[in-house]
């Protein structure tokens, strides 16, 4: 059921004496909804950086379905709202048309540029702002450290929506595990599947549950996961598998290395999966920090589940933006966020600084800064 946080549209009207002279901030959600622990809850995450630091006054729309996505933005416009963010491209028809209208709000969505002119090929909303990131290159570095570390030399990847916006997941992803296996002088193998074609495919970790296991079998060690909420059901997966046993690989394959051998283990692991004949099985995150949702008994030092995460910082999007607002240094068109402005990255914490060798972690820095030197050119498909 779709709802506005803290007052109801009507009641703001009528109680909006004191309001008035509050900024204000709306934010109206993807599908999914802001606790999906991934792409919704890093926005909702710098939303309240704002509230903390700069004392704006936060209200959100999260839809019943994917049918209800957008509907929070005109009515947080008709109440005179200072900001108003979209979360998810799916809300760029609603900010567009609302900005065209409510010339005194400003605007901004995420993943899409709203009010663009194809004749023209620019933006034309004097009040709106497009907040987009090169996910490729933060999915390049999460693909190398996948393929460097694979013990099997095959890694999965399970995209969300199949769009083309999840087609840059994979295909950095593709390409970072690629320069990893070629280094290993290894031919290694990325498995790619998607949820789903509409926008219920961000919203099922049954179905991403089903297409990791799957992937398992094909031999898959290592799983990317692009699929916001739906993300949870490859975590879920890959926690309870927890090893990849020899028997559980293609005919005629085997385990080509094992980079977690000295990695302490917890005591249901080392029950569950003999040193010999498995290895451990790893999700890699997507958009916040998951490195944490792979620690399977409250202890960060033994071996967790979730390699690393892709970093997609709409957080710090958000924030900027909402500040940008009320500093009145709010700029309209189209915002880039990438590698060169720590816009995507990669997650390094205690959860998994066990997880990645010195060796691994140095090559990742250099080819980092050769993407942002331009010397390497990440796929977008």
């Amino acid at each position: 059921m779709k709802k506005l946080l803290m007052l109801a549209a009507a009641t703001a009207t009528v109680l909006g004496l004191g309001l008035a002279q509050d900024f204000r901030v709306g934010m109206s959600y993807d599908a999914g909804g802001k606790n999906d622990r991934s792409f919704n809850q890093s926005t909702y995450n710098g939303a309240q950086q704002a509230v903390k630091d700069l004392g704006v006054k936060y209200f959100d729309f999260e839809p019943g379905d994917p049918s209800q996505v957008g509907q929070g933005i005109r009515k947080f416009a008709e109440e005179g709202f200072d900001a108003v963010v979209g979360v998810g491209f799916a809300n760029e028809p609603s900010i567009t048309k609302t900005a065209m209208e409510f010339k005194d709000t400003k605007f901004a969505v995420i993943d899409a540029v709203p009010c663009f002119d194809d004749k023209t090929n620019k933006t034309t909303c004097p009040n709106a702002v497009g907040l987009v990131f090169r996910e490729q290159e933060g999915s390049f570095l999460v693909g190398y450290i996948a393929g460097r570390l694979s013990s099997t030399a095959t890694v999965g990847f399970v995209g969300g929506m199949d769009i083309p916006l999840i087609h840059k997941f994979e295909a950095g992803y593709r390409a970072g595990a690629e320069a990893a296996f070629k280094d290993r002088g290894v031919k290694g193998k990325v498995i790619a599947n998607y949820v789903g074609n509409t926008p219920a495919a961000w919203n099922d970790p049954g179905k991403a549950k089903e297409i990791a296991t799957a992937q398992a079998r094909q031999g898959a060690d290592i799983i990317y996961a692009a699929a916001g909420a739906s993300g949870l059901g490859v975590l879920d997966y890959v926690k309870q598998k927890m090893c990849i046993n020899q028997t559980d690989l293609p005919s005629g394959t085997k385990f080509i290395t094992n980079s977690f051998a000295n990695v302490p283990k917890y005591p249901a692991y080392s029950k569950a999966c003999n040193a010999a004949t498995t290895r451990p099985m790893f999700m890699v995150g997507v958009d916040a920090n998951q490195n944490y949702l792979g620690d399977t008994d409250k202890n960060p030092a033994t071996l967790n589940h979730v390699l690393t995460s892709m970093m997609k910082r709409v957080d710090v999007a958000t924030y900027q933006f909402i500040k940008s607002v009320k500093d009145k240094t709010f700029k309209p068109g189209v915002e880039e966020f990438g590698l060169s402005n720590n816009g995507v990255g990669y997650a390094l914490d205690e959860y998994n600084k066990a997880l990645i060798p010195a060796g691994v972690l140095t090559r990742v820095e250099q080819l980092k800064q050769e993407i942002i030197a331009g010397k390497i050119k990440v796929p977008t498909q």
